[in-house]
């Protein structure tokens, strides 16, 4: 043989030294809802957040008062207490050190499981908004135009957001026929960046896979619209990674750990596009 005579890595590979290129992690999308930008992110030091509602009052005319002279009628508004509790989640390895394993590669691992259970968790709050069934076929930029009315017509004059489910995106972007609402550098993480869907009857839009059935608890959603106003995000701690040293099991004991919760507030400010029951 040409190589026979020769040392290389072709007859003598037991002294090659591996080189470890850069990890490849679980694809999966990071949180779109932990970094605040969709949904407020509000400190809860204690675990416990109290979100006062105060509904609406009416104002009075005075210049066509029926009783001149006569005091203006004082107004109190009625208000409602939305308590939302912290809940954790948390995945746990343990690296031994034998082979020397660098515990931060797995604690990414644990991380990203982290955020995704609590982006699944949020979809669930997401599937409380006010219900709107899909007249006829797949979702459209009608069905689009149809929720912000009816957010609108609830008073909502802020900005809107949405999540569109991965399974009604092509349906939606058919509709579109076209690119002009190709997505832009709207948000600096790059969960947004990547997500950004485009911008619709002003609504900004975002793709995720975790608005499905299975997470909302609605059969056949397909796009939730949602003012800041409709959730809030009670956060006691936002993910940490912890390592410490575990001499039982001779490594190192990996955790990654998120202490926050997710709450509707008010469902009249949202709405939840759904397939016909």
């Amino acid at each position: 043989m040409a190589n026979s005579a020769y040392t290389s890595g072709f007859n003598t590979d037991a002294l090659f030294v591996p080189v470890k290129a850069a990890t490849v992690y679980a694809a999966h999308e990071s949180s779109l809802f932990l970094g605040g930008d969709m949904i407020p992110v509000i400190s809860a030091p204690n675990g416990v957040l109290q979100v006062p509602e105060l509904a609406a009052v009416t104002a009075t005319n005075l210049t066509s008062e029926a009783t001149p002279g006569v005091d203006l009628d004082t107004v109190l508004p009625a208000d409602t207490k939305n308590t939302i509790s912290c809940e954790i989640w948390a995945a746990r390895s343990v690296v031994r050190d034998l082979g020397n394993i660098d515990p931060t590669e797995i604690g990414r691992t644990l991380g990203n499981a982290v955020s995704a259970a609590f982006d699944a968790d949020v979809a669930g709050v997401m599937g409380t908004l006010t219900g709107q069934e899909i007249t006829s076929g797949d979702l459209d930029m009608a069905e689009v135009a149809s929720a912000v009315a009816t957010i609108r017509g609830a008073g909502e004059t802020g900005p809107l957001m949405g999540v569109v489910s991965t399974n009604a995106y092509a349906a939606l972007m058919n509709d579109i026929g076209g690119t002009a609402f190709a997505g832009g550098d709207q948000f600096q993480s790059q969960a947004m960046r990547s997500g950004f869907f485009g911008t619709l009857m002003g609504v900004q839009v975002f793709v995720s896979s975790f608005l499905n059935d299975t997470n909302t608890g609605v059969t056949g959603s397909k796009m939730a619209i949602f003012s800041k106003d409709a959730m809030r995000i009670a956060m006691q701690k936002n993910i940490d990674l912890e390592i410490a040293r575990r001499p039982e099991a001779v490594g190192r004991d990996v955790v990654a750990s998120l202490h926050a919760k997710c709450g509707l507030i008010d469902a009249t400010r949202g709405v939840l596009i759904k397939d016909a029951a």
